[in-house]
């Protein structure tokens, strides 16, 4: 896509900050933030971005592109509302909180032949481009088992906001540890390269967190290949920890993402992966680019579709 398309950024907190700035760093000019309230950005200069807070605006500018922001209970509509009008679509994880509207979007994304992408961003981290070389070239044989963990404090994430009204501590906004940390139920369907076949969710309510969603969520994953997946996913964890641990017929691989480090060995081999300086940005910078580009791809659309079945799967192991 040119740097002079037009381009939506829908929500400006945090996430689309981020986005905005990476747009930017690409070289996209022409950028466009709709927003509900107009609040100062906070790391943005907002001389740089046009704020519209009337959607008819946007009808009128009919961006190329757009990069959904909001929270979670929101995407699906605004993705039907950006696809309406012609625009192709980066919507943050999840999808959606539920499935009602998904019918309605895929027909949306064929009548209108545009591009949705759900920014899973982990799929653009090197070490996991790395495991996923070595599930798929089968470098320790057969994939057997994978263990994901992911435990963080949802006080701790936003500290200039009263995390109970932040999205993720609201059921009637789509939150929910499950929900909001499923980049790990993405990352190990991902990497195990198979159809989900069973799963088991059970939740945990019992923090002292004052938020009236679940807290923890623990998820069995049964995959038609026959291997077998756990992700751990909590928001009350005050010591941060976050792995994944994959086990072949020959071998093992554990992934620290906070050290980013990945460590593959056998018996008689071990190899360790560091990734000493690594920016998290780098991993949307490349999410975007990529999604930039598959806007021109002639079979977008089913690409489209994809990414909405695999939504789909996600949002009914988190319900």
């Amino acid at each position: 896509m040119k740097t002079d398309a037009p381009i939506l950024v829908v929500g400006a907190g945090s996430i689309g900050e981020r986005h905005i700035g990476i747009l930017q760093k690409l070289g996209y000019k022409n950028l466009y933030v709709f927003r509900q309230r107009n609040l100062p950005l906070r790391a943005i200069d907002p001389g740089s971005v046009r704020i519209i807070t009337d959607w008819a605006q946007v009808e009128a500018i009919k961006p190329a592109a757009a990069i959904i922001c909001s929270p979670t209970a929101q995407h699906t509509d605004q993705t039907l509302d950006c696809l309406k009008l012609g625009m192709h679509v980066l919507v943050e994880k999840p999808l959606s909180h539920q499935l009602n509207a998904l019918g309605q979007l895929r027909a949306c994304i064929v009548q209108n032949d545009r591009y949705v992408q759900v920014a899973y961003m982990l799929r653009y981290h090197p070490l996991m481009k790395r495991l996923k070389t070595v599930v798929e070239n089968q470098t320790l044989g057969q994939l057997l088992s994978v263990q994901s963990y992911w435990g963080e404090y949802l006080p701790d994430w936003h500290p200039w906001e009263d995390y109970r009204s932040s999205y993720a501590a609201r059921q009637d906004m789509g939150g929910g540890a499950a929900l909001t940390l499923s980049h790990d139920l993405d990352i190990v369907t991902w990497l195990s390269g198979s159809f989900i076949e069973t799963w088991h969710t059970l939740t945990n309510y019992s923090s002292a967190l004052e938020i009236n969603t679940e807290a923890g969520a623990d998820v069995n994953i049964g995959f038609a290949s026959g291997m077998r997946a756990h992700c751990h996913l909590n928001f009350f964890e005050q010591v941060p920890r976050r792995f994944y641990r994959l086990v072949f017929d020959g071998g093992s691989a554990e992934l620290d993402y906070f050290k980013n480090e990945l460590i593959v060995q056998t018996k008689n081999n071990k190899e360790v992966f560091e990734l000493p300086n690594f920016d998290r940005n780098e991993m949307f910078e490349a999410q975007t680019r990529f999604f930039l580009a598959q806007c021109s791809h002639p079979d977008r659309a089913q690409l489209a579709l994809k990414y909405v079945e695999e939504s789909e799967q996600i949002i009914k192991m988190c319900n």
